[in-house]
C-alpha cells in the first residue's frame, strides 16, 4: 500500500516538472514570437505614413514635375492675353468676339471640371492629370492650323477640357506632402506659374514679329512633350489606392517614397476603411460640408474673375492704349477707336507692352514670403480675408492716372494680390475635403472658377472700351464680397492632418 502511494507521489512529482519544463519552453517560445506578433497587431494610417517619411528627395521630383506641368497649364492660358491683338487684326474681330475666345476656354474647363474630379476619386488622380495633358497639348498644337475663328474657338474649347484635368495634378500633389510643409511647398508651386507665363510672353515678343502667332502656339506646345514623359516618375496618390481597396499598391508606393528619402515606414501594417462611396456629390452638400462648398465655390468663383479680370484687362488696356498715363511716348498715345466713325485701329503689342506684361508677371511670385507668412500665422481663412480687401483697393487704384512706371507697379501688385488668392483657395480646399470627395470637390470648384473666367473677358476686354472705372468696380465689389464670406467659413485647416473618410 505503501509503495503504490510512493508511487503515485513520484508520477505527479514528475507530471508537475514536466508541465513547469513544458511551460518554460512555451514562455521561450513567445518570447521569440513577441516581436512578431507585436508587428502584426501595429497599424498605421495614410497620414502617418506621410508623416512619418516626412520630406525628402522625393517630394523634390515631385514639386519639380507637377510644377512643371503648372509651367504647360499657364502657357496654354496666358496664351489667351497674347494672341488677342494678333487674331484681332488677322480676323478683323469685335470686342465682344476676342471675349469670346477666354470663354470658350473657361466653358471647356467648367464642363470637363466635374467629370475630372469624379474620374479622379473613382479611378486615380495620375490617369487624368496624364490625359488631360496629353489632351490639351493635342488639341493646343491643332489651333495654330486653325483656318478660321470659329475653328479656333472650339480648338481652344477642346484646350480648356484638358487643362482641367491638368489641375488635378494639385490634388495628387497634395496628397504626398506632410502637413507642415504644405503652406510652404504649396505658395512655391506660383515660381512654375510665372515660369509659363513668362515664356509665352517671351516667345510672343520674339516669335510673334518675325514667325506669326501660329508658330507662337506650335513652339508653346513643346514643354508638354516633355512633361509627359516625366510623369512615368510620379507614381498614383497612395491615399487614393488606400480609399479603393488597393492597399498592397498603397504600401507599394509608400515604400518607393520611403526609400528615396531614407527613411522608413512606421512598425505595422497599413490598415485604412474600405471607401464604398467615392466620388460621390451628395457628402459636398451634406449638412457636413453645404456651409464649406457653397462659400468656396464663391470664393473659387472670385479668385478667378479677379485674376484674369487683372490679367486680360492689363493685356486691354495696353492695347487699347486705354491708361491714364501722364507720360505717354508716342506709341501709347495712338487711340484704338476713332474718335468720329468709330472704327477699330489694329495696334499690335510693341515691346514696352511686352516688358510690362513680363514685370507684371514677376508680381506673381514676388510676395510668395508673404504669403507664406500669413498662411503660417493667420491661417488659411484670415489670410485670404486680407488678400481680398488688398486686391479691392489696388483694383481701384488702377483708375488713378499715373506714369508708365506707376502703372506697372500697380499692376505688379494687382497680379501678385490675386495670384495669392489662388495660392490660398487652392491650398484650402485640398486640406478641407476627405480623400473620397478631394478631386470632386476641386473639380466643382474649379469649374465654378471657371464661370468667373468665363465673366472676366466681358468686363475686361468689351466694357473696358466703354469706361475703366466702371469695369474695375465689379472687381473690386466681388473682392469684398468674397472676404466677408471667407471669413463665415466653419474650418480653418491649418496644422490639420488631412481626412481620409468624412
Amino acid at each position: 500500500m505503501e509503495s503504490l502511494t510512493s508511487l503515485r507521489r513520484s508520477s505527479m512529482k514528475t507530471q508537475l516538472v514536466s508541465a513547469i519544463e513544458l511551460e518554460e519552453v512555451e514562455m521561450e517560445e513567445d518570447k521569440k514570437d513577441s516581436p512578431q506578433k507585436v508587428q502584426e497587431t501595429l497599424t498605421y494610417s495614410v497620414e502617418e505614413a506621410v508623416e512619418t517619411i516626412g520630406f525628402g528627395r522625393f517630394h523634390v521630383l515631385l514639386f519639380v514635375i507637377m510644377g512643371s506641368a503648372n509651367i504647360a497649364e499657364a502657357m496654354e492660358i496666358m496664351l489667351l492675353a497674347v494672341v488677342s491683338p494678333e487674331i484681332r487684326c488677322e480676323w478683323h474681330l469685335e470686342d465682344w468676339e476676342v471675349a469670346l475666345v477666354s470663354t470658350m476656354v473657361f466653358a471647356g474647363f467648367m464642363v470637363c471640371g466635374v467629370l475630372s474630379g469624379y474620374v479622379a476619386d473613382r479611378y486615380g488622380r495620375w490617369k487624368v492629370v496624364f490625359g488631360g495633358s496629353l489632351w490639351a497639348a493635342y488639341f493646343s498644337l491643332l489651333t495654330s492650323f486653325s483656318p478660321s475663328y470659329g475653328w479656333f474657338i472650339f480648338l481652344r474649347l477642346m484646350v480648356g477640357c484638358g487643362v482641367a484635368g491638368c489641375s488635378q495634378g494639385f490634388v495628387l500633389k497634395t496628397e504626398f506632402i506632410p502637413a507642415s510643409y504644405r503652406a510652404y511647398l504649396l505658395p512655391l508651386a506660383s515660381v512654375f506659374w510665372m515660369i509659363g507665363s513668362m515664356l509665352i510672353i517671351v516667345l510672343g515678343m520674339t516669335v510673334v514679329p518675325t514667325m506669326g502667332w501660329r508658330w507662337m502656339i506650335r513652339l508653346s506646345v513643346i514643354p508638354s512633350v516633355f512633361i509627359l514623359i516625366l510623369f512615368q516618375f510620379i507614381p498614383e496618390s497612395a491615399r487614393y489606392n488606400v480609399s479603393a481597396g488597393n492597399i498592397q499598391a498603397a504600401v507599394e508606393t509608400l515604400q518607393r517614397i520611403a526609400k528615396m528619402n531614407r527613411a522608413s515606414l512606421p512598425p505595422g501594417r497599413l490598415v485604412e476603411p474600405l471607401v464604398e462611396e467615392r466620388g460621390s456629390w451628395r457628402l459636398l452638400i451634406s449638412p457636413t460640408y453645404r456651409r464649406t462648398s457653397l462659400l468656396l465655390w464663391y470664393a473659387w468663383f472670385v479668385a478667378s474673375f479677379s485674376y484674369y479680370g487683372s490679367v486680360l484687362g492689363s493685356s486691354e488696356l495696353l492695347e487699347k492704349n486705354l491708361l491714364c498715363v501722364t507720360d505717354a511716348d508716342a506709341e501709347h498715345q495712338q487711340k484704338h477707336r476713332h474718335p468720329e466713325d468709330g472704327t477699330c485701329y489694329c495696334i499690335p503689342f510693341g515691346f514696352a507692352d511686352y516688358q510690362t506684361l513680363l514685370i507684371s508677371c514677376l508680381g506673381e511670385v514676388a510676395l510668395i514670403p508673404m504669403n507664406i507668412c500669413m498662411l503660417n500665422v493667420f491661417g488659411r481663412k484670415m489670410s485670404l480675408v486680407l488678400l481680398e480687401l488688398m486686391a479691392a483697393v489696388f483694383f481701384m487704384l488702377v483708375n488713378i492716372c499715373s506714369t508708365m512706371f506707376g502703372f506697372t507697379i500697380l499692376l505688379f501688385l494687382v497680379r501678385s494680390l490675386v495670384s495669392m488668392n489662388f495660392n490660398v483657395v487652392y491650398i484650402y480646399t485640398a486640406e478641407v475635403y476627405p480623400t473620397a470627395v478631394r478631386s470632386l470637390g476641386l473639380g466643382f470648384c474649379t469649374s465654378f472658377s471657371r464661370i468667373g473666367g468665363m465673366v472676366a473677358p466681358f468686363i475686361a476686354q468689351v466694357l473696358m472700351s466703354h469706361s475703366v472705372m466702371l469695369a474695375m468696380m465689379p472687381f473690386a465689389l466681388a473682392c469684398v464680397l468674397c472676404a466677408v464670406g471667407t471669413f463665415l467659413l466653419p474650418i480653418e485647416t491649418k496644422g490639420r492632418a488631412l481626412l481620409q473618410s468624412s
